[in-house]
């Protein structure tokens, strides 16, 4: 993951974090903020509870004719006109009886409509009767629809022991409540136990069946949070009337209900879109200028790590403490580039040194050998047989001489890259045999056991180049090996090919092989030799597109592996 993707989560992260508890507060407080819209319809349906109740109570007074009532009975008069006279001050009441002790009928006033559908009265084998005459209190029944209009039956005990019986319309008070409104939608109703609304056909007919409203009574919970119909959902609440078997319900479409809930919900969805949005490109851009100095510093640094000091960095993308971080560290690769300069030159001027005293060396040796014995035999004081062998060691010193300026040579033509390989096909067998025959009299000087062994026979590389790099590994192996053996193998498998040369030699330590394939590097400088044998080997190797590698702990000899790729087809 890019410095960029990090950056970008974190900030994305901490701005919008602190939303997901604003979120929880929010939704916590939309479900209180909706039982607080219904319990103020709660509140509105008990209010109408209250004031129904007001009503029903409001009769006792009203009945205040029935002690007049009482004094025409007992004078035996008819009482016709008393009732009349009630009916007339009491819109509501629809009709008026007077019954007996027994609860039979004696006399009867009112709408002639409802004095047809009301048979003559007989209420002996009713139970409250004698209650009421003893307690002398109101009683009145459950609601009732008669001629299309609600109405409730009461019956007031007489001081001389009878009864006035009454049938009281709540068409006006139920008119009264239905004109009240909630909004548009929202209304006030009385039902029964059993669902049914008490509406004429002048009334508002409601979308909602019985049974949904009978369902909705028996939770027993007074807020109704849930009312389906076919159509619409409906939230309300509902409290029970003083009226027996009857409710106040105060219903409103839910839509309309939660109306301000919803219009808040779409500000918030804005509001918190907005913020995600202004928090996406603000941390996208955060990031980017937070990042993109940050990449730089690390990508010049990885470069720097690989030693190229000069990587720069562009100070116009960085602000604030980045632009003086990023032109502190241009300073600094400047300054490395300048160090390295002057140790390069110090190295070069060591090396040149070096070279110049292990070269000078090596050729003053051989060409003070060769002027001394030129000067011996300008002489003529030599005998042919001392003559002979003064040739013999000229010719030595003069093989010595060409080999060294061909090894300088060669260096020089590696770092040219003139050093290519004409590839051919290479008899393993014999150029082995070669290499070992060669070496075999130094191997047996120092009673080595020098062998090879091979199950490869041909491979395609240079021939000379190839015996020159193994025999400079096998010349290596007997010169530091003292006592054991060395042996040279080839083999292959599906990808290369590989010619190995093991000894029971000194060994090399870890510190020793990091510059053991350096120029005139020498694991020990007390042995003959100009350290550039493995440099070249390698460069060889390199040039057939194959390795040199190396593996040895001091005093259990080394392995050198040559290994050249196989050719794809």
């Amino acid at each position: 993951m890019s410095i960029f993707s990090k950056l970008f989560k974190l900030f994305l992260a901490v701005v919008l974090m602190p939303l997901v508890p604003m979120l929880l507060l929010l939704a916590y407080y939309q479900v209180h903020l909706k039982d607080n819209i219904l319990e103020t319809h709660a509140n509105l349906a008990q209010i109408v509870s209250s004031s129904l109740n007001q009503h029903i109570e409001d009769l006792s007074w009203r009945l205040a004719f029935a002690q007049h009532l009482t004094d025409v009975l007992q004078e035996g008069k008819n009482p016709q006109a008393v009732l009349q006279e009630a009916l007339n001050a009491n819109p509501d009441f629809l009709m008026l009886a007077v019954l007996d002790k027994n609860g039979k009928e004696r006399y009867r006033a009112g709408d002639k409509q409802v004095l047809n559908q009301v048979p003559m009265l007989d209420l002996k084998d009713d139970p409250s009767l004698p209650d009421l005459s003893r307690e002398k209190r109101l009683s009145v029944s459950s609601f009732d629809v008669m001629a299309g209009r609600p109405i409730s039956e009461f019956i007031y005990p007489l001081p001389n022991g009878d009864f006035l019986y009454g049938i009281m319309s709540f068409f006006g008070f139920l008119s009264r409540v239905q004109e009240q409104r909630i909004g548009v939608t929202g209304r006030i109703y009385i039902v029964d136990q059993n669902g049914s609304v008490y509406a004429n056909d002048y009334q508002y007919k409601p979308a909602f069946d019985a049974e949904t409203l009978q369902n909705a009574f028996a939770s027993q919970d007074q807020l109704i949070k849930k009312l389906k119909t076919p159509q619409e959902t409906y939230v309300g609440a509902f409290a029970p009337s003083p009226i027996l078997g009857a409710y106040v319900a105060v219903l409103q479409l839910k839509s309309e209900a939660y109306r301000s809930i919803y219009y808040t919900n779409t500000i918030l969805a804005l509001f918190l879109l907005s913020i995600a949005t202004l928090a996406y490109f603000g941390a996208l851009t955060f990031a980017e200028r937070l990042g993109e100095p940050i990449e730089a510093l690390s990508h010049a640094a990885q470069e720097v790590s690989r030693g190229n000091f000069d990587e720069k960095i562009d100070e116009e993308i960085g602000w604030g403490e980045f632009k003086q971080l990023i032109a502190s560290f241009n300073k600094m690769t400047a300054d490395l580039k300048d160090y390295q300069v002057l140790q390069l030159q110090a190295q070069v001027s060591e090396m040149k040194e070096q070279v110049f005293r292990s070269v000078a060396h090596d050729l003053r040796a051989p060409l003070l050998g060769l002027q001394g014995y030129l000067y011996i035999l300008q002489s003529g004081k030599a005998s042919p047989q001392e003559q002979k062998e003064y040739l013999e060691q000229m010719s030595q010193a003069a093989r010595n001489l060409s080999s060294l300026l061909e090894d300088v040579l060669d260096v020089s033509r590696v770092q040219a890259g003139m050093m290519s390989p004409k590839k051919q096909s290479v008899d393993v067998p014999a150029l082995l045999k070669n290499v070992t025959d060669t070496l075999a009299p130094s191997a047996k000087e120092k009673k080595l056991a020098l062998s090879f062994e091979t199950s490869v026979n041909h491979l395609p590389a240079d021939p000379k180049l190839l015996q020159r790099v193994v025999m400079n590994l096998v010349s290596n192996a007997v010169k530091f090996t003292e006592t054991g053996f060395v042996r040279v193998r080839a083999r292959q498998d599906e990808k290369a090919y590989y010619i190995v040369v093991e000894d029971s030699g000194i060994g090399i330590s870890e510190t020793e092989m990091k510059g053991l394939f350096q120029k005139y590097h020498q694991v020990r400088p007390d042995r003959p030799g100009y350290g550039l044998g493995l440099f070249i080997s390698r460069q060889i190797v390199q040039a057939h597109g194959g390795t040199l590698d190396v593996t040895s702990q001091p005093g259990q000899g080394s392995a050198f592996t040559v290994r050249l790729p196989k050719e794809t087809k």
